[in-house]
């Protein structure tokens, strides 16, 4: 059973790493350094964490709400980096990122919390 998480997250991580090197080197056009690695990895290896615990304290929903978000924050940093050219393009694109990945995580522990309220007094 732990091994589904770990595909999950494994599959996570890879993903949204790809996603961020795909976005910055090549939407963006910037040249990639070590510390860029560095972070592109921890925001990586935090999304497969968090998404890796929803699943395995059976928070399904809150699991969804916060993969939306995420495709969402990805959805926004590429049309950031696509439209917005001029000096900030960059720095809004990698912030609305981490904004919706945060909104959905919230959000989806908030709908989790509300459930759990909802069966507890039933």
């Amino acid at each position: 059973m732990l091994k589904k998480y770990n595909k999950i997250a494994g599959i996570m991580i890879v993903l949204s790493m790809f996603l961020l090197i795909l976005g910055v080197r090549y939407v963006l056009g910037q040249d990639l350094v070590i510390m860029n690695f560095v972070a592109f990895a921890a925001f990586s290896v935090a999304v497969g964490v968090i998404a890796a615990a929803l699943l395995m304290y059976k928070l399904y929903k809150g699991f969804y709400i916060f993969t939306i978000g995420l495709v969402i924050g990805f959805i926004e940093l590429f049309r950031s980096f696509i439209a917005g050219t001029e000096e900030f393009g960059d720095l809004v694109g990698i912030l609305s990122l981490f904004i919706f990945t945060s909104f959905g995580l919230v959000i989806g522990l908030i709908v989790e919390g509300i459930v759990y309220l909802m069966k507890k007094n039933k």
